[in-house]
Parts: structure tokens; C-alpha cells; sequence
């Protein structure tokens, strides 16, 4: 039986980057997205082609900003495959419009607090109940036969201040205690937490910035002097479902190029 992952905001970018290296290791997919149906497809294809259809993949729309969403999400993968291994918080968005902190109003606050926030917050809590659950019938605690993980997605910007960015970087921020919080809360039964915080990543949603990244990356923005890549992100992801970090539990893995080091 292959361990299932439910990957959301997974049709593209860094999600889809996920998906495609959770499925070359024999994950069982469900495949999350908000709008994008035809991009959802394309990944579901291509997740089946690099496993050579040894898996299952799976789609499902949801909004995790929304309640009734994030329950028929975690509803359907029960029915679709009876298990959950690993969750992997990705969905999130960007300001439509950058604003100056002086200026910003509430409406993008409120929608990036929604969606990258509050919806892997309560996500996460429906499907942590769940965990809890399917460990306590396989014997529950760390040393029992099931030990599913969670993957909170969070960015550099959990911790680096961009003034005309404010509500996506409280956002992010936010993102950085929840994997504390849910740490603590779930290791007596076996299931730890992760985040993960990407650097500069080539994604659409950094597209329009590219010139501006290059020629910082170019500078010396992070001592490996390259974008990342969706790919870099879902190999991390990969070492933590397999249970390669067994005595680790609320760490921060940056996949950032070493934008986090203090150099001189």
C-alpha cells in the first residue's frame, strides 16, 4: 500500500513541484487546487507518467480558505484512499497589488490572513484530528507503525520585512509559530511537523520580478548563486516523508540558496 499525500494549492509552481517528487517515490496523491482545473490535470498526468503509474493521483477543488472547502477536502481523500500520511501546507497567494505599510488597506490583509493563514491553521487541525485517530488504531505514539508528517510551506518573508508586502509577510510569519504550536501538540502521538521556508523560487507567481532577482542573485543575494526551483522544494519535502528526520519535530528547513546566513 503506497502512503498518500495531500499536496494543496498543487497544480503549479511550488506545489506541483511537490507532487511530481512525492509521486517519483510512490506517494499517492491528492491533488489540491482552487481554480486552476485544466493546470490541476496536467500535474495529475504528469505525477502518474514520472511514477510510471504506480500510484494513484487524485484531484480535488477547494479553496482552503473556506471552511465547507477544507472539509470536503479532508473528507474526500477519507473516502478516496481510507489513510493520510503526510499533509503538505503549500496554497498561498500574493498581494494582487504591492502597497506601502502606510498606505495598505484592509481587503488584501484579509484576503492573504484567509488563504495563507487561517486556511492550513484549520486545515491542519481537521487533519491532525484525523492523524491522532488512524495512530491511536495503529498503536499510537512515536514508536508506533504509523508516523505521518506535516508540511507547513512558508517563505523567506516569515522573517525579512518588505514595507510594501506587510500582510504577506505577517502571513508567512504566522505560518512560522503554527509549526511550533502544532509541533508541541503532536509529538506524543507520533506525528511531527515541519516548515519549510523557500527562498527566490521560479515560479509564474515570481515572473514578473525575475529581472529585479537576477540581478540580486547575480550580486550575491544568496551564496548559491541560482533560482531555486519548485524541484529543490519537493525534495525536501521527500526527505521528511521518508522519515529521514525521525528525532526532529517543528524544525525550519530553508530551501533558500543560504539567503538566510549572515555573511560578510
Amino acid at each position: 500500500m503506497n502512503p498518500v499525500a495531500l499536496i494543496t494549492g498543487a497544480s503549479r509552481g511550488i506545489g506541483r513541484g511537490i507532487a511530481m517528487e512525492l509521486a517519483k517515490v510512490g506517494h499517492d496523491l491528492v491533488i489540491n487546487y482552487a481554480g486552476n482545473a485544466e493546470a490541476a490535470r496536467l500535474t495529475q498526468a504528469d505525477c502518474l507518467a514520472a511514477a510510471k503509474s504506480k500510484i494513484r493521483a487524485e484531484v480535488c477543488q477547494g479553496n482552503v480558505s473556506v471552511a465547507a472547502d477544507r472539509q470536503r477536502l479532508v473528507e474526500f481523500t477519507r473516502q478516496t484512499f481510507g489513510r493520510l500520511d503526510l499533509l503538505v501546507n503549500n496554497a498561498g497567494v500574493a498581494p494582487t497589488v504591492r502597497a506601502d505599510i502606510l498606505e495598505a488597506g484592509e481587503e488584501s490583509f484579509d484576503r492573504l490572513i484567509n488563504i495563507n493563514l487561517k486556511g492550513p491553521y484549520f486545515l491542519t487541525q481537521s487533519v491532525a484530528r484525523w492523524m491522532v485517530e488512524q495512530a491511536k488504531a495503529a498503536g499510537g505514539g512515536p514508536s508506533g507503525s504509523y508516523r505521518p508528517k506535516i508540511v507547513i510551506v512558508s517563505s523567506i518573508s516569515a522573517y525579512t520585512a518588505s514595507s510594501n508586502r506587510g500582510d504577506y509577510c505577517v502571513s508567512k510569519a504566522g505560518l512560522a509559530m503554527m509549526t511550533k504550536l502544532y509541533a508541541a501538540r503532536l509529538a506524543e502521538h507520533g506525528i511531527n511537523v515541519f516548515e519549510i521556508r523557500p527562498g527566490v523560487i521560479a515560479t509564474d507567481m515570481t515572473g514578473p520580478v525575475k529581472a529585479k532577482y537576477d540581478a540580486l542573485i547575480a550580486g550575491g543575494l544568496t551564496p548559491i548563486k541560482r533560482w531555486g526551483t519548485p524541484e529543490d522544494v519537493g525534495r525536501a519535502v521527500v526527505a521528511i516523508a521518508q522519515d529521514l528526520l525521525p528525532f526532529s519535530t517543528g524544525e525550519v528547513i530553508n530551501v533558500d540558496g543560504g539567503f538566510h546566513l549572515r555573511t560578510v
